[in-house]
């Protein structure tokens, strides 16, 4: 679930640890908390972390994409691509002409909206570009978000006269489709488990409740966990030392094969930020990427009030393609975003942003152009992967430098 470019441009630590909650969300934190905490006692007083972050981001009616407090923009924690410039998705949309000329057609499915405005450019572009999809299917599994995306799109100018071509699910769709899927900062919201490279194996580094909160206790792994980072290690070029310490996603095969078992033709675009296997788990990268964010800071302490700040740790490119494959889809593509939007033809999408706009939204629009392609913004730490099943040859977007072979 969850959203799309959903980092800040510009990341600060919070200054003298989390920032103050208001007299509701302190309550809401506070019985999330609790909840957290009994399930932790229920289990012997230690839980698996990727159940704490479960929790604190999806859990019903208290988690944090589930509350109804703003998340995206300027008035949330957070700004996405979409939310910065119309830019990014328009040259989204071009690169989904190909795609689905290449389906023969079809949906669109976008697991995790956001606040629907991707989506409603998306469309806008697509209609100029006459390649409209047959419908433009939502997977929302929040409430309040489905609300606001659909509040959004039926005010929204560019979707006007188009509304009647969105539809809402809460899970994926249950009959065979073809078209494209699309997955824009969903799969660093999917929970993961921290672990610690031990003298025999690993560590992992669960959550314990105490009078003052949650704090990291380790423990012998288990499997899966135990037997995913043996695996990792094996096919590592440098092996992870003693004492570092990271995290593995276990649900992510499983989501990929729910997001594509009904795909007969088409193809998933994926964006998010994020590695091959080699560069994230090499030893420089000690400590990992798991992070929380709120009110545009970044947050060092990930258990401190759940359900108030989100969680993302980055993805590990590798395993994507390695269960992509296992489910029988192709990998098609694998660049930088830079690269991606190079190849697309961002140079023309800003031409005539450029040209609608004021002066004023003309300094914006060449500012968000700098920050989607710039190595230091969002250009290389944000990636772009194609995943296809059932259509062949080269796909837009991956002409000007193809990354697969560094997965």
């Amino acid at each position: 679930m969850a959203t799309i470019s959903r980092r800040p441009v510009a990341l600060v630590l919070s200054p003298g640890g989390p920032l103050a909650l208001g007299a509701e969300e302190a309550a809401r934190s506070a019985a999330l908390a609790a909840r957290i905490a009994g399930r932790a006692r229920h289990r012997g007083g230690w839980l698996p972390f990727s159940e704490f972050m479960t929790a604190a981001l999806y859990e019903p009616e208290l988690g944090y994409y589930m509350s109804d407090r703003p998340i995206f923009g300027a008035d949330g924690d957070f700004m996405t691509a979409p939310e910065m410039s119309p830019l990014f998705t328009r040259c989204l949309a071009v690169g989904l002409v190909d795609l689905l000329s290449k389906a023969g057609g079809g949906d669109i499915v976008e697991f995790g909206a956001g606040s629907g405005k991707m989506a409603a450019e998306l469309v806008a572009t697509l209609a100029r570009l006459e390649t409209l999809p047959r419908r433009y299917r939502i997977v929302e599994t929040s409430p309040m978000l489905a609300v606001r995306q659909r509040r959004w799109l039926e005010r929204s100018p560019a979707t006007a006269g188009l509304f009647d071509r969105f539809e809402w699910l809460d899970r994926p769709p249950a009959e065979d489709w073809q078209g494209i899927a699309l997955a824009n900062e969903v799969l660093d919201a999917l929970p993961v488990d921290r672990f610690r490279i031990a003298g025999r194996g690993c560590e992992a580094m669960g959550v314990v409740p105490t009078a003052a909160g949650f704090e990291w206790q380790a423990q012998p792994a288990q499997p899966p966990l135990a037997d995913a980072v043996d695996s990792l290690q094996s096919r590592l070029p440098v092996p992870m030392p003693h004492g570092f310490v990271s995290e593995q996603r276990p649900g992510q095969r499983e989501w990929i094969a729910a997001a594509t078992e009904k795909l007969t033709r088409g193809a998933m675009l994926l964006t998010d930020y994020g590695l091959p296997r080699a560069q994230y788990y090499h030893p420089s990268r000690d400590g990992g990427t798991l992070c929380g964010f709120r009110r545009h800071r970044r947050m060092a302490d990930v258990l401190a009030m759940p359900g108030a700040q989100d969680l993302t740790a980055w993805v590990d490119y590798s395993a994507v393609a390695d269960a992509a494959r296992a489910l029988g889809l192709e990998v098609a593509g694998f660049a930088t975003q830079a690269h991606y939007l190079l190849s697309v033809g961002i140079e023309r999408e800003l031409a005539r942003l450029v040209e609608e706009a004021n002066e004023r939204e003309r300094v914006g629009q060449r500012q968000a152009a700098a920050t989607l392609l710039l190595p230091g913004e969002m250009g290389e730490r944000f990636k772009v992967m194609a995943l296809t099943r059932g259509i062949g040859g080269p796909v837009a977007g991956f002409g000007f430098r193809d990354l697969t072979a560094s997965l």
